[in-house]
């Protein structure tokens, strides 16, 4: 619960009138696509197994990415976005819950009807709560797409958007994506060029007084005429621990 209050308490002073800023145009289109990732510590200990479901259909697009930990906990990611033209979030939705999340959470989102709902716990021990309303998304809101589009992004350039924060009740939050060096990444026995990209929000002057020790987040790409996700690294929650995430 402490974590939370830090959270939102920072968030409240980052987030002000939300910024309509420009969706990212679509470079390359997604399509159907199936794989197994690993989420790991920095150690390189298994902690979770991962799938990874997308299916197109037309130029809307649906994916889901769950890890499901030794411990018996669930990460489950549900994205539906559009590619025409642009990106454009349309549906989102995030559970986690079990020993590896200091809060349990459920949380949904829809650009069409305008509405969230979010079911929350602080701990095994606390009532949950059920928060419902209604929430604007700018064009350049783009939960569980992030690395999508680093692939999509003009090579050497940086780029602002938005995702929503659970707090538990939804707030908006700059992220800035600005590529930070290049790196070979080993796929199997294959080194793999990449450009390694940061992310990093954009919390305002109090806000970072408050939260000092943010960790980076970083994800590869490989670049070139078929840009791939390559690795992230980062917590998957605010303060969480690093974790790896292995793509095959």
């Amino acid at each position: 619960m402490k974590a939370l209050a830090v959270l939102t308490l920072a968030l409240t002073l980052a987030v002000s009138a939300p910024a309509f800023a420009e969706p990212i145009a679509v470079q390359f289109t997604e399509g159907v696509s199936h794989a197994f990732p690993v989420l790991r510590s920095v150690g390189g200990e298994k902690l979770a197994q991962g799938e990874w479901l997308q299916i197109a259909r037309g130029d809307r697009v649906e994916n889901r990415l769950t890890f499901r930990f030794r411990d018996g906990s669930l990460y489950d990611e549900r994205v539906v976005f559009s590619q025409k033209d642009t990106f454009t979030l349309v549906s989102y939705q995030l559970v986690q819950k079990g020993p590896s999340f200091p809060e349990s959470i459920d949380a949904k989102v829809d650009r069409e009807t305008g509405r969230y709902e979010v079911r929350y716990k602080g701990d095994e021990e606390a009532t949950e709560e059920i928060l419902t309303g209604k929430i604007e998304l700018p064009g350049d809101v783009y939960n569980g797409l992030l690395g999508m589009l680093m692939k999509n992004m003009p090579a050497g350039s940086s780029t602002t958007v938005q995702i929503i924060a659970f707090t538990p009740r939804p707030r908006l939050v700059k992220m800035l994506l600005t590529p930070s060096g290049s790196d070979t990444v080993m796929m199997g026995e294959a080194a793999v060029p990449a450009v390694r990209f940061l992310i990093k929000p954009q919390l305002g002057l109090f806000a970072s007084l408050l939260v000092t020790d943010l960790p980076d987040v970083k994800i590869w790409i490989h670049g070139g005429e078929a840009p791939a996700f390559l690795k992230f690294e980062g917590p998957l929650f605010f303060m969480g621990p690093i974790w790896r995430i292995d793509w095959s």
